[in-house]
């Protein structure tokens, strides 16, 4: 009898490892807390996770991201590889451009979303959350492509904030002041060579530094240096969970759960669902999950992502959504993800609910749990659904974005 085996799951480096940057990081610790991510040593807080908030905010964050799983992608057919393997149409990011994709099961289900740097012709990075290889590989089978793990071979730092381009112009990075959101360019640091891109998890005014693993250390170093007359910090997870959500990012396990590692039928989420329709093109040639998806935009989806601005003060963290104050009987939704916004100063939250509620301008209600002084206590809050993200300043998309 012939076994035949399937791909094998990536394997996650057993850790704690160290980044590049952890010398310098961990120099910084107070509080020690921390957490595995991909097998990489990650700070959940490094002194207040609140003030770190504020350096996103107010000055500069920089967020160590080099765990981030990346996947460079090459050959003839990388293009025609993409197009099959992601919903949008890659064909109309040009060289020099980084694009938000999506990418599903033949039943249109989410497994993961990242974003893809086209770097050259015929040459593209993909970063995501989790580790996909033996999806890509299998999904290589009839293209002239290579497929190849470097998450290990590129170092990484999100810069993200309101005096990051000042920061940046103060190292001595050229051509910040001609680069676009989601645009990306090649600079010289120290004889090496360092990719900068105008991207980020904050919706606000950032950058994106990726260069060698043995330039690390120098690259923090002037960074900082550059940065000391314009409020920059390091910051950990927290700050930046935080920012994400009043940016109204989706991120994996919270807003959806990755197709594979779903157990029971409909915990999973289709990019219709997600609020994602902009990212799915019918108009290209086949591509995976689009048959699903077309079914689904014919006939209607099951759920609709919204975002909430809630009444009141209390997080309505893992709270259910229903449709009235007094509804005794099945909820129509929960909350994915819930903070209380310091720069916007609201109450917000992300959830998932029922077609055909939550368009925007749509009353519903929030159940929220909060404890006092060991005593829970219930409130129905009352929720507006929204259709902008809660925090999009102006100089987010400013070219150039000016000293600030």
């Amino acid at each position: 009898m012939t076994i035949v085996q399937g791909p094998v799951r990536e394997a996650v480096p057993q850790g704690p490892l160290k980044t590049p940057f952890y010398p310098r990081v961990e120099k910084l610790d107070t509080v020690n807390q921390w957490h595995e991510w991909k097998g990489y040593s990650s700070p959940d807080a490094l002194y207040c996770g609140d003030l770190e908030y504020f350096a996103i905010r107010n000055g500069t964050g920089v967020f160590d991201l080099s765990p981030m799983t990346k996947y460079r992608i090459t050959g003839p057919d990388a293009l025609d590889y993409l197009n099959r393997l992601v919903t949008r149409d890659m064909a109309k990011v040009k060289r020099g451009r980084v694009a938000y994709a999506v990418w599903c099961d033949d039943q249109g289900q989410v497994i993961d979303d990242g974003t893809i740097f086209h770097l050259q012709e015929g040459e593209y990075r993909l970063c995501c959350q989790e580790r996909h290889f033996a999806w890509f590989q299998a999904a290589t089978i009839g293209f002239d492509v290579s497929v190849v793990h470097e998450t290990e071979e590129i170092a990484g730092l999100a810069v993200q904030g309101p005096t990051s381009y000042s920061v940046l112009r103060t190292m001595g990075v050229e051509g910040l002041e001609e680069l676009k959101p989601f645009g990306l360019i090649h600079v010289d640091f120290q004889g090496s060579e360092m990719m900068v891109s105008r991207t980020g998890f904050t919706a606000d005014l950032g950058y994106e530094l990726w260069i060698d693993p043995g330039k690390a250390l120098q690259l923090w170093d002037a960074l900082f240096e550059a940065g000391k007359d314009y409020k920059i910090r390091a910051i950990g997870t927290h700050a930046l969970e935080l920012a994400r959500i009043e940016a109204g990012y989706l991120a994996p396990y919270a807003e959806f759960l990755p197709c594979d590692e779903t157990i029971r039928t409909g915990r999973s989420r289709s990019p219709l669902e997600l609020g994602l329709e902009w990212l799915v093109d019918f108009k290209k040639p086949n591509f995976n999950g689009r048959r699903a998806l077309a079914e689904e935009k014919r006939n209607g989806s099951t759920w609709r992502l919204v975002k909430l601005d809630i009444e009141g003060n209390k997080i309505a963290d893992s709270s259910y959504i229903f449709s009235n104050p007094k509804a005794k009987g099945d909820s129509i939704g929960f909350v994915t993800s819930a903070a209380w916004s310091p720069v916007c100063k609201q109450n917000i939250a992300l959830g998932t609910v029922l077609v055909p509620h939550g368009k925007p301008g749509d009353t519903v209600w929030v159940e929220v749990y909060y404890q006092r002084e060991m005593h829970w206590n219930r409130a129905m809050a009352k929720a507006t659904v929204v259709d902008k993200p809660f925090w999009f300043p102006p100089r987010r998309g400013a070219t150039p974005p000016g000293p600030y």
